[in-house]
C-alpha cells in the first residue's frame, strides 16, 4: 500500500510537470528556419532571414538592431527625414543604441523571397491546425487531469466536465463569435498577396471553413470515444497520457507535411521556375543561392520534457494496473 502511494505521488508529479511544460510550449517558439544568401550579408543580417514556428502561428525571428549598426542605419530603419536625429559614433558612444531598435519583418521578407519561385505565403500553411491548436492543447490538458485520477468514476467526471467545457468554448469562439469567418477572410487576403486568382481562392476559403468544421466535429467525436473507452476498457486510461506525450512527433509530421506541400505546389506565376522539391525539415540545405537552416528551438525541448515525464508516468501506471492489490 505504501509503495502504491509513493507511485501515485510520483505519477502525479511527473504528470503535472508535463502539463506545465505543454502549456509553456504552446506559448513558445517550437522550430526556427533561416535563409542566408550573399545579398543578406552577415554583418547586416546576423540571423539571416529567420522565422519562428509556434503552435498558433509563424512569427518574426529577426532580432532588433541598434541605430548605430550598419543594418540599423542603412538597411532597415525608416527613411531619415530632417527631423530624425542622426547617430553620431563620437557624441553618442555612451548611449544605448539598442533602445527603440527596429528589426526586419522576416516573415514578410521570406514570403517575398519565396514568391519569386511560386511559393504561397507562409500563413496559408497549417490553417486548420493553427486555428484549433488552443482547443487541442486544452483537450490534452483535460486528458492529463483525468489521468491523474486513479478511480474510473472520478476520471469520467473530470473528462466529462472538461471535454464539455472545451467543446462549448470551441463552438462559441469559432462559430458564434465568428472567429472562423474572420480567419478565413485573413487566409484569403494572405493567399492573394502575390497570386490573386479569386475563383481559386474562393474555393480554398470554402475548403478551409469546411475542413475546420469537420475537424471540430472530429475533436468532439474523439472526446466521446475517449469517454467510452475509459468507461469500458480498463487499460484505455493510459491513452490519456500517451496521446499528449506524442506531441513532439505530431508536430514534426505536420511540419514536414506542410513543407512538402509548399515545395510541391508552386504557382506557375513565379518569376523563376524551380523543380518541385522537399524543403529541409532538419539541418542545412541549399535552394538556388540560398542556404537554408531548420532546427528545433527551446519550445521543442519543452515538448520533449513533457514526453519523457509522461512516458515514465504511463509505465508506472501500467505497472500498477498489472500488480494485483495487496490483501
Amino acid at each position: 500500500m505504501q509503495t502504491q502511494k509513493k507511485q501515485n505521488t510520483l505519477i502525479t508529479g511527473l504528470t503535472l510537470v508535463a502539463l506545465v511544460a505543454l502549456i509553456a510550449a504552446y506559448f513558445s517558439p517550437i522550430w526556427w528556419v533561416s535563409l542566408t544568401a550573399p545579398n543578406y550579408p552577415k554583418d547586416a543580417f546576423p540571423d539571416g532571414i529567420r522565422i519562428h514556428f509556434h503552435f498558433n502561428g509563424v512569427f518574426n525571428g529577426c532580432t532588433a538592431v541598434g541605430k548605430g549598426t550598419r543594418m540599423g542605419s542603412e538597411t532597415l530603419q525608416a527613411d531619415v527625414g530632417e527631423d530624425t536625429p542622426r547617430y553620431n559614433p563620437i557624441l553618442d558612444k555612451d548611449k544605448d543604441v539598442n533602445k527603440e531598435a527596429k528589426s526586419l519583418d522576416c516573415v514578410h521578407e521570406m514570403n517575398t523571397i519565396n514568391h519569386y519561385v511560386g511559393m504561397y505565403p507562409i500563413d496559408t500553411g497549417s490553417p486548420v491546425e493553427l486555428r484549433l491548436s488552443k482547443f487541442i492543447f486544452a483537450w490534452f490538458a483535460v486528458m492529463l487531469l483525468g489521468f491523474l485520477a486513479t478511480e474510473r468514476r472520478t476520471q469520467l467526471k473530470i473528462l466529462g466536465a472538461g471535454f464539455t467545457a472545451v467543446a462549448v468554448w470551441m463552438v462559441v469562439d469559432q462559430i458564434v463569435m465568428g472567429q472562423l469567418d474572420a480567419f478565413a477572410a485573413h487566409y484569403y487576403h494572405e493567399a492573394s498577396t502575390f497570386f490573386n486568382q479569386p475563383a481559386v481562392l474562393d474555393q480554398w476559403k470554402a475548403n478551409l471553413i469546411l475542413a475546420t468544421k469537420v475537424s471540430m466535429a472530429g475533436i468532439v467525436a474523439a472526446m466521446a470515444i475517449i469517454m467510452l473507452g475509459v468507461w469500458k476498457v480498463r487499460g484505455f486510461s493510459l491513452l490519456l497520457a500517451l496521446v499528449p506525450a506524442l506531441m513532439p512527433i505530431f508536430f514534426v509530421i505536420d511540419y514536414a507535411g506542410w513543407l512538402w506541400f509548399f515545395g510541391h505546389n508552386m504557382h506557375p506565376w513565379g518569376a523563376f521556375t524551380v523543380k518541385p522539391f522537399m524543403p529541409t525539415v532538419f539541418g542545412e540545405g541549399k535552394v538556388a543561392q540560398f542556404s537554408t537552416f531548420s532546427y528545433p528551438y527551446w519550445g521543442y525541448a519543452l515538448l520533449l520534457v513533457a514526453f519523457g515525464c509522461l512516458m515514465m508516468a504511463v509505465l508506472l501506471r501500467r505497472r500498477q494496473m498489472r500488480t494485483p492489490p495487496a490483501q
